[in-house]
């Protein structure tokens, strides 16, 4: 009697790889890679080593036999992590990767759409629109229906319409939702935008999922064409799916809610082979832990509900964590653990304790920066180089005062995910009204900012307007000034500009008197209407843009501060942005020329550039030494969040940041702290409270009131988040107090001066009046008693 086909795999011939590929990993890994069939969910703690993991598992099902090159379909977000994945592979199968598909769902989605566009009205050329071009559109559909794009700008209106095909709604669909005006507004364009794109024949990038989930919805034969090709799907950083790309995996391998015809129970459609099953083999990669992109609309419930999804599913853990030292896991696994829901985990390490976390509080921003370069200096005088040295922020205006304290110290750094602080295109902007007030014969100002924001003066009227300047050999502000002169401009284009000018003239007569530069950067941007475009533009973008003006009017502010009586202040201000701005382009003296991309500064030494960057922009990264700076309640958690119930992914993001950390741990936060235009006594962060204490050390205070009574410093200041405009021309007296000398005793990051060692700052407060100085003369730690140690405060 035949005892029928046997289930076990036939020997493989590569099993020589096969050992190769498994030696090195740990239990759990070893699970993972050598897992057979069904739904597997591979819960990768920060460190574990899970890119290594989803690699050697491809190579394990082509070296097994389980799988051929053509039939694995691996998925990751970024084109930057789809080519280092590839490039891992093809080393373990000595690039045997012909037919495979390692790309983002992006990428995917437009191949699979090339071969059956027509199936939804496209041909196979179609355009792909990127974020300009659909904002573009946007704008376009709005002008057919009539909106205000004053009111409602384009960028806003795009926004809303990406959300909505990340939800897979349509125009109706979203109509349906009810919402206010502004949601029904977005409805009417976004059926016009739609009806446009398929005119055009294009797609934005949002359609690349949103069509394919229908195309597969639609035409059965071609959602079972993809199902039977690709016999693995493996997924990574699934925590950060959004609603689309989690409906494609269903759609490719069945199960979960909403499930394809034919899926375990769910009756079949039409075109569907009775009884069909799809073969379910997805893997996926993520940690819940480090789901941060909930404003993408990534959903932290698709990994949450993955074994809801998959009741069948096999959970791998990987725990060990093979970057940090154990002291900074614990405080991390302590952290996470206040967040409810999540999926429980531990991660432990083999490299040994480490050293304890250094959290420190200062007494402001400047204290804070001056504080953390002054340990970046000592890192360095013992050896360790720039490269191995990170700062994080919670958003990027924060980084303007730590630059201009690295620029001081003349230390070559570049910032991650955003220009330098000088060179964000709203700062130059606001610099150029200011430049333009300053000299009225400044012509790239001028064409900087004539139509900054949009108030309908065109290229050609502005070309216009240079011309017959140079023709009469008068500034461009007086040709500007008389439009009606200017030959070939249209009546629209004459009004623009004259409404335009009518501004800058008030301004200018207004900096011509006696005026803080602060007062009158607050106007110019109040004034001139471009604070108020970013408030309608209502997105994540504006926002930081906003924060970043900010952060210009407390350059400002501290200038008016220490400005000379007499000084001409305009000028002089304009003059040190100019600077700072200089010497943050060179970066380190003997630098090489030409480093217009923050890598300036390496010089000969090799050691690389200081990496800056927020916390959102940290995820991926690691490093030996990493500091933490402004940990305190309203900035992470930021504020936005604790309003909007976005609590837990903020101390997600802020375990982000600590599981970067390799060996050196640093937070910090600030006792007072400039905001919105005014100085706030703050709450260190409610995060610094979660970590156990016996894991840290320096001069944090347990309980979570910092230095002194909450309130605004003085009555001047006005938070620039109450949406009016005018909030910008606030006078600026309370941000510029400064702490008087008179105070008991010393405060980490307080800058003092001795009788023989010169200037120093504090850098630790160890009890009994001990107190430990860093001398700026040759880079030496004291530890003195400061009763007897004759310091002054600098």
């Amino acid at each position: 009697m035949s005892s029928g086909p046997s289930l076990e795999s036939p020997p493989s011939p590569h099993e020589a790889r096969l050992e190769g590929l498994l030696a090195g990993l740990n239990v759990p890994q070893r699970d993972a890679v050598t897992h057979g069939e069904g739904p597997l969910l591979i819960l990768a703690g920060a460190g574990s080593g899970k890119t290594r993991v989803l690699t050697h598992r491809i190579a394990y099902l082509i070296f097994s036999g389980r799988a051929r090159p053509h039939e694995i379909l691996a998925i990751t977000f970024t084109n930057k992590a789809a080519g280092e994945m590839r490039g891992r592979v093809e080393r373990l199968l000595s690039g045997h990767t012909r037919g495979m598909w390692l790309s983002t769902f992006h990428s995917a989605c437009a191949r699979i759409l090339r071969a059956h566009a027509e199936r939804l009205g496209y041909t196979k050329q179609f355009t792909i629109y990127d974020q300009a071009d659909a904002r573009r559109l946007a704008k376009r559909s709005m002008e057919e229906l009539g909106v205000d794009p004053k009111r409602y700008t384009p960028a806003a209106v795009q926004n809303r319409i990406s959300q909505a095909k990340n939800l897979l709604l349509d125009a109706e669909d979203y109509r349906s939702l009810g919402g206010g005006h502004f949601e029904q507004i977005v409805a009417d364009v976004y059926g016009v935008y739609e009806r446009e794109l398929e005119r055009a024949n294009a797609m934005d990038f949002d359609d690349l999922l949103l069509l394919t989930v229908k195309l597969m919805e639609r035409h059965p034969d071609v959602r079972r064409f993809y199902a039977d090709s690709f016999r693995h799907v493996l997924v990574d950083e699934y925590q950060d799916t959004n609603h689309a790309q989690y409906r494609l995996l269903q759609l490719l391998v069945g199960g979960g809610a909403g499930a394809p015809e034919g899926a375990e129970g769910s009756p079949g459609g039409a075109g569907e082979r009775p009884q069909e099953r799809p073969h379910r083999n997805l893997a996926v990669v993520g940690d819940d832990a480090q789901s941060v992109f909930g404003f993408r609309g990534a959903d932290v419930r698709n990994i949450l509900d993955f074994q809801k999804d998959f009741p069948d599913s096999t959970v791998v853990k990987l725990e060990q964590n093979y970057r940090s030292t154990q002291t900074i896991l614990r405080a991390a696994n302590a952290l996470i653990a206040n967040n409810r829901g999540g999926m429980p985990k531990e991660l432990w390490s083999e490299l040994g304790d480490g050293e304890p976390i250094q959290v420190s509080e200062l007494d402001d921003e400047h204290a804070e920066a001056r504080f953390v370069v002054g340990e970046v200096e000592r890192l360095m005088s013992s050896g360790v180089p720039r490269r191995e040295i990170a700062i994080f922020y919670r958003t990027n205006a924060m980084s303007r005062v730590i630059e201009d304290a690295l620029v001081r110290r003349e230390l070559a750094y570049q910032v991650i995910g955003a220009a330098k602080f000088y060179d964000r295109a709203e700062v130059k902007d606001a610099v150029a009204y200011l430049s333009l007030l300053a000299n009225p014969r400044d012509v790239l100002s001028f064409t900087r900012i004539a139509n900054t924001p949009r108030r309908g003066i065109g290229q050609t009227s502005l070309a216009r307007v240079l011309a017959h300047a140079a023709s009469l050999d008068e500034s461009v502000w007086d040709a500007a000034a008389e439009p009606e002169r200017v030959p070939g401009l249209t009546a629209a284009a004459v009004r623009a500009l004259r409404s335009f000018m009518d501004t800058m003239a008030e301004l200018r007569e207004r900096a011509a008197g006696p005026v803080a530069v602060a007062d009158l950067l607050g106007a110019v941007l109040s004034d001139s209407g471009y604070v108020r475009a970013l408030e309608a533009e209502d997105t994540i973008e504006a926002e930081g843009r906003i924060e970043n003006l900010e952060q210009l009017l407390e350059v400002a502010r501290e200038f008016d501060a220490s400005a000379e009586a007499g000084e001409d202040t305009l000028d002089a201000f304009l003059q040190q942005v100019a600077l700072t701005a200089s010497a943050d382009q060179l970066g380190q003296p003997g630098a090489p020329p030409g480093e217009e991309d923050g890598l300036a500064g390496m010089g000969e030494d090799d050691q690389g550039v200081l990496t800056l960057m927020t916390l959102h922009n940290a995820k991926g990264t690691e490093f030996p030494h990493v500091f933490i700076t402004g940990c305190e309640d309203g900035v992470i958690p930021h504020s936005r969040a604790l309003e909007e119930g976005g609590l837990e992914e903020e101390r997600r993001l802020f375990y982000v940041g600590v599981t970067r950390a390799m060996r050196e741990l640093y937070l910090s936060s600030a006792r007072r702290r400039a905001m919105y235009g005014t100085g706030v006594y703050g709450l260190r962060s409610r995060f610094l409270d979660e970590i156990p204490e016996e894991l840290t050390t320096g001069s944090e205070t347990r309980g979570r009131l910092g230095g002194g009574p909450l309130g605004a410093l003085g009555g001047a200041g006005m938070s620039f988040r109450t949406g009016s405009a005018g909030a910008w021309q606030a006078a600026s007296g309370g941000a510029a107090e400064r702490r008087g000398a008179g105070a008991v005793q010393f405060r980490v990051g307080e800058d003092v001066v001795h009788g023989s060692f010169g200037e120093g700052v504090v850098t630790s407060l160890q009890g009994d009046g001990v107190i430990v100085v860093r001398f700026a003369s040759d880079g030496s730690e004291r530890t003195l008693l400061a009763e007897y140690a004759n310091l002054s405060r600098g």
